[in-house]
């Protein structure tokens, strides 16, 4: 018997001891050998069942043994007590016993590892069907029960292993739970025309902006968002340096979800809701080189401001955000020429137009930091975002801003130094996206209408210029189409190109000028423009670009703005 108790204690050992190595080898601690090793892998949990199953066994192993040894002592005893002999069995029933034992503990692990694989097989099935917006249905026959209770689907003996954490870039695990940073860029080359060398051909690099997505999730429901972006390789100061870059916030928020339908954004730095661009301005989203033409100017992107904000669903397929930020302001000189007093330089020091007839909003955007904006006024924007269950593969969006003025303070006129009063600003702006179900065709299409409240008081009109006046209203369309030609697989990963036409036709310099420059428009402000080129994704994440821009303008000399550039562009 004494025999017995030790074999029963060494299969209960033996028992636990493979139960831990279960758990070992699942959290990348214990090779097959058996020894521990540096190499990652799925956490693997026992769910309750099975550590009722495991401290049951355990606990009946054990109390076994000890059994064997009391019943065999007080057999003993007893026996030695009468003048009996003690009558041992023979050692090959015990042996076979304890071999059918074995056999059922292996059973036992094998149910439990098989059972185990199962449950994650089905879960991990459903994992997938909803990342793809088709929520798995229940198993036929699944049945519910009460919380604690062992039913049929909690016989598992596995825990379904957390997601991947792979939130530093998309590649690495975040050190901190909650946080994710992502990333953005583009890189530019080849050759454009100079206009302010006569329209000189001249070739160069741009390192036009890396952004980096840094988010953090307190909970469920409150959320930070930040966008950090560095332009044209950065700023310094020295003269090795050769930078003339700059670092900035461009985003700077928290987001408290409340429900579908209403949420809330508080005081930050927040994008405008004007333009589906505008919102979504990384490089994967465009095919040309450069932003298009709407987008750099009459939509000042990347248009940010301080802003808060509420969004959220008005009915399924139609979204809405109304926001209310800082205004535009019409001043485009330097930070440093802001004089202490939160103004325009005094007279006759004269300053720089933010809106104007060669670059419409262009220089109209207000500081995001120090208290240094030049008015008290705000500016209100409501966007409905609309995607038509009726209309599949199409989505849209249509924006009203406005502003009481945008006239910073201390404005004036350059002739004679005439304080200038207010100028309400109003933008009306649509854009949409149509990709043709079950093809490679693809429509997009913008339109944008600035309204000026009252022109004699901007700036342009009123800056000694008489070039650069600016009317009634300032607007500009565009059409693009595109076709999607899926090949490969290339290096490892399916590719496509993209061939694309854009066409883009703008009016900064419209009828109903005012103010007390002379106006000579030179037609500088009245634009065409002709994209063609192609952009290759190896995957979604990154774009390779090859396009040529033809510029027209009513200019006696013409645009002389044409450009041939390559580009690179990711968003990770």
């Amino acid at each position: 018997m004494l025999i017995i108790s030790i074999k029963l204690a060494f299969y209960t050992e033996r028992w636990g001891l493979a139960m831990r190595r279960k758990q070992q080898a699942a959290r990348g601690q214990v090779g097959e050998s058996g020894s521990i090793f540096a190499s990652r892998a799925r956490p693997v949990y026992f769910n309750a069942l099975a550590r009722r199953r495991y401290r049951g066994l355990t606990s009946a192993l054990t109390v076994a043994s000890f059994l064997a040894m009391a019943g065999s002592g007080a057999l003993a005893d007893e026996a030695t007590a009468q003048g009996k002999p003690v009558a041992q069995p023979p050692n090959e029933q015990l042996i076979e016993k304890l071999d059918r034992m074995e056999a059922r503990i292996r059973a036992l692990e094998s149910e439990l590892h098989r059972k185990g694989e199962t449950a994650e097989s089905k879960k991990q099935t459903a994992r997938t069907a909803a990342s793809r917006g088709n929520p798995a249905k229940a198993p036929a026959g699944a049945k519910d029960t009460a919380p604690g209770f062992p039913g049929d689907n909690e016989t598992a003996a596995l825990e379904p292993p957390p997601p991947p954490n792979n939130d530093l870039f998309g590649v690495a695990p975040s050190p901190l739970p909650g946080l994710k940073i992502d990333a953005y860029g583009e890189l530019r080359f080849g050759a454009q025309q100079n206009p302010a060398a006569n329209g000189q051909w001249q070739t160069g690099f741009d390192a036009a902006r890396v952004v980096l997505l840094p988010t953090y999730q307190f909970n469920d429901n409150i959320v930070f968002n930040s966008e950090i972006e560095f332009e044209h390789a950065g700023a310094g100061f020295d003269a090795d340096d050769k930078l003339h870059g700059t670092a900035e916030i461009e985003q700077a928020y928290v987001d408290f979800r409340i429900s579908p339908y209403i949420n809330f954004r508080a005081p930050g730095i927040d994008l405008v809701p004007i333009d589906w661009l505008n919102l979504y301005h990384e490089p994967t989203n465009f095919y040309s080189v450069m932003r298009p033409e709407l987008d750099n100017g009459l939509i000042p992107t990347t248009w940010k401001a301080p802003a808060a904000s509420i969004w959220g669903q008005i009915v399924e397929g139609l979204n809405y955000e109304f926001q209310i930020s800082q205004a535009l302001e019409d001043f485009g000189g330097d930070f440093g020429l802001r004089t202490a007093a939160n103004t325009v330089p005094p007279f006759p020091l004269g300053y720089a137009p933010g809106i104007d007839g060669v670059t419409a909003l262009g220089f109209a955007q207000a500081p995001l930091g120090d208290f240094r904006q030049l008015s008290n006024y705000l500016g209100y924007t409501l966007r409905l975002s609309y995607m038509p269950s009726f209309l599949p593969g199409f989505d849209g969006g249509s924006t009203v801003y406005f502003t009481p003025s945008t006239t910073p303070r201390g404005a004036y006129a350059q002739i004679n130094g005439a304080l200038r009063g207010r100028s309400s600003l109003t933008i009306f702006e649509t854009d949409f996206r149509y990709h043709v179900p079950d093809t490679g065709l693809e429509f997009r299409g913008e339109f944008a209408d600035v309204i000026v409240g009252n022109p004699a008081n901007l700036r342009a009109n009123n800056d000694g210029d008489p070039t650069n006046n600016v009317g009634k209203s300032l607007f500009g369309a565009s059409g693009e189409v595109a076709y999607h030609i899926p090949f490969g697989p290339v290096l490892g990963s399916k590719w496509e190109a993209v061939p694309f036409y854009r066409y883009t036709s703008q009016n900064f310099q419209t009828g109903g000028f005012a103010g007390t420059d002379l106006n000579f428009p030179t037609g500088s402000g009245r634009m065409q423009f002709h994209d063609v080129g192609v952009a290759i994704y190896p995957t979604p994440e990154l774009v390779l670009k090859l396009n040529y821009t033809k510029a027209l303008n009513a200019a006696p000399g013409g645009a002389q703005s044409d450009s041939v550039l390559g580009g690179v562009g990711f968003f990770f």
